[in-house]
């Protein structure tokens, strides 16, 4: 299922960019992925997975209100979700941002 998902992200993703579009990502389910402490996924990953196949824009919260979260955590998504768009390069790799030290 997460790999069909993925593709239809992916494709989507490329449709939206032919025709000069943004890819909005919704909050829903929000809660039940990464507000559960013990189960689920953390949302800087669903972020980052979500960034790496495609999306544009995403929920994904604030330091109060609805989608409260943590303000170190928040702010750290703003980061996260700030970096630039990598155009795809085989030769490089699939993590050519991270750096090699």
């Amino acid at each position: 299922m997460e790999e069909a998902t993925m593709k239809k992200c992916h494709s989507l993703a490329h449709y939206y960019r032919d025709n000069g579009l943004l890819l909005h990502i919704h909050r829903a389910m929000h809660a039940v992925i990464d507000r559960q402490k013990h189960h689920g996924i953390h949302f800087q990953v669903l972020a980052k997975v979500l960034r790496m196949s495609g999306g544009d824009h995403i929920h994904f919260g604030t330091v109060v209100g609805k989608l409260e979260g943590e303000r170190d955590i928040t702010l750290g998504l703003v980061d996260l979700l700030r970096d630039d768009f990598v155009e795809q390069d085989r030769s490089r790799g699939i993590w050519v941002n991270l750096g090699v030290k």
